[in-house]
């Protein structure tokens, strides 16, 4: 199957080929026509098998562009990493849609947040902690949710978010369409789908834990410092005459190319910040031999057929455990044998035992002049150590941000009120405060609904308060404009924010392992 053949919009379709997918992965050729047929569905999936693309997809395709533009798909996810990437994913499929989405999460500041949701949005994608907050503030409701995912719910148990997920989901309406993902259904899960969702469609995909018999995998434990020697040193062997180098981030893989090439070692990289037609070009002079090594990330090398390759080298351990077995996959194929290497620090010893749980056995060790002594009980327990500090940590740093936040909106108050008070001393007569109160006329409904949410200045004062009783009795004034999804007017951004727009970076924590599964799709009972 491919995606030209799922009942998705057309120019849903032309995204997903600029992005150069072909074909779905089990996930999303299962989930996509349950979702379109208006289904709820819950899905058993792990990290990395591609289940964003299979609610965001059918979500970009089922909802019609309207005015004034409403919150009618909300995305809840635990961590705000998570959250980043599902929002950008949804930028990415729907670029060519007059759609509009927001983020909010914790640990960032509100304003942004709230002047993007201010401005309209179609899909809202959120930590529990930050919606439960602004909608606290008025600035969220969730009355006309059609469409509701709600991602990794095995990680939301385990944070100690599934009462925050239950509140949340109690102002939705009850009449709506209900996703669910998570990487293992255990009983308070399933307790909860019985809840949320009804007559579910269940979907069960089975994690790919075998690696290719003709793979000759081995692992390199070196110090960080050490990592780009041992790798050039691979690399300049005789044996090695085409090869693929995976590393964990796009800026890794520019990195990496440059060392190489300080070292005489052409290379080539492909990641997401390349164009479509730049990973082609990489390909076709790799493909060539004009170049022999190519450097890449995960999210770019999908769907990268190279017939024969020798050589897999993981600069990197993947986040995902799964992603390991299809690194090593590209090489060994065809009845081929290949050589998959990866080069393993302190720092990533926890991934490393992630990785050998679910392909069921342990790596052999290949030794060189760097090699460090490691003690394959250690990594294990060190494994399950950090996982149960990695989560402490989240749980903290939520409740931190959330506090931070519920302080910042107190002290506002307070301040909007004392300032309120002091405007209304100076008032002389009871016709001047009435003449305040009054209705303004059609021509003075010209204020920013940005202002609303801005910490007036002490010495604007007079001015600001009398513009912030227009807006008390204007609440629905404001200019609305519809954009492309995906892109953004700088230039309106900065005038109706007091803050910068940043970048965040995403991360992933580790993958948990889980039973072997029948592939299949059948309702709860």
């Amino acid at each position: 199957m491919t995606f030209k053949e799922l009942n998705l919009k057309r120019k849903v379709k032309d995204a997903v080929a600029k992005i150069g997918y072909t074909e779905p992965s089990p996930v999303q050729e299962q989930a996509i026509p349950e979702i379109m047929n208006g289904n709820d569905v819950i899905a058993c999936a792990q990290t990395g098998t591609g289940k964003t693309a299979a609610f965001a997809l059918p979500i970009l395709s089922k909802l019609e562009a309207v005015k004034p533009k409403k919150i009618r798909a909300l995305v809840l996810t635990p961590t705000r990493e998570l959250a980043i990437q599902i929002f950008e994913n949804f930028k990415m499929y729907g670029r060519y849609l007059p759609l509009r989405a927001a983020c909010v999460y914790g640990g960032a500041r509100q304003t942004p947040q709230i002047v993007a949701v201010k401005r309209g949005i179609d899909i809202l994608v959120a930590t529990p902690g930050r919606l439960m907050d602004l909608m606290d503030q008025g600035f969220i409701d969730l009355n006309d949710i059609e469409i509701f995912v709600l991602d990794e719910a095995d990680r939301m148990l385990d944070m100690g978010f599934i009462g925050d997920v239950r509140k949340i989901e109690s102002y939705m309406p009850k009449k709506r369409q209900s996703v669910m993902f998570s990487a293992t259904i255990p009983g308070r899960i399933e307790e909860l789908a019985k809840e949320i969702l009804k007559n579910p469609v269940f979907i069960d995909i089975e994690p790919e834990i075998k690696s290719a018999d003709t793979v000759n995998q081995k692992i390199c434990f070196v110090e960080k410092e050490n990592k780009i020697k041992i790798i050039s040193e691979m690399l300049l062997k005789d044996d090695v005459d085409s090869a693929i180098v995976f590393t964990r981030t796009k800026h890794g893989a520019e990195r990496l190319v440059k060392d190489l090439g300080r070292r005489g070692i052409a290379a080539s990289a492909i990641h997401g910040d390349k164009t479509q037609g730049q990973r082609q070009q990489a390909l076709q002079r790799f493909k060539s031999g004009q170049v022999n090594i190519l450097v890449a990330t995960d999210v770019a090398s999908r769907g990268i057929d190279i017939p024969k390759l020798g050589h897999v080298f993981n600069y990197d351990l993947p986040v995902e455990a799964e992603s390991y077995v299809h690194r090593i996959g590209r090489t060994g194929r065809a009845g081929e044998s290949g050589e998959a290497v990866t080069i393993c620090t302190s720092d990533e010893m926890n991934l490393l035992a992630d990785i050998e749980r679910l392909i069921e056995k342990e790596i052999p060790e290949l030794e060189t002049e760097w090699s460090v002594e490691v003690s394959r009980q250690v990594i294990k327990k060190r494994s399950r150590r950090i996982q149960r500090q990695i989560n402490k940590r989240i749980r903290k740093r939520n409740m931190q941000s959330e506090q931070a936040d519920r302080t910042k909106h107190d002290d506002d108050k307070k301040y909007e009120k004392n300032k309120k008070y002091d405007n209304k001393s100076k008032s002389s007569t009871k016709k001047d405060k009435s003449s305040k109160k009054s209705k303004p006329s059609e021509e003075n409904r010209k204020t920013d609904f940005t202002d609303n949410i801005r910490t007036i200045k002490p010495e604007f004062k007079k001015e600001r308060y009398k513009k912030s009783e227009k807006q008390k009795n204007n609440k629905a004034s404001g200019s609305r404009r519809e954009k492309n999804f995906g892109r953004r007017d700088d230039k309106n951004v900065r005038k109706t924010s007091n803050g910068s727009q940043r970048k965040n970076k995403s991360s992933y924590g580790a993958v948990k392992s889980k039973k072997d599964k029948n592939k299949i799709s059948r309702s709860i009972p």
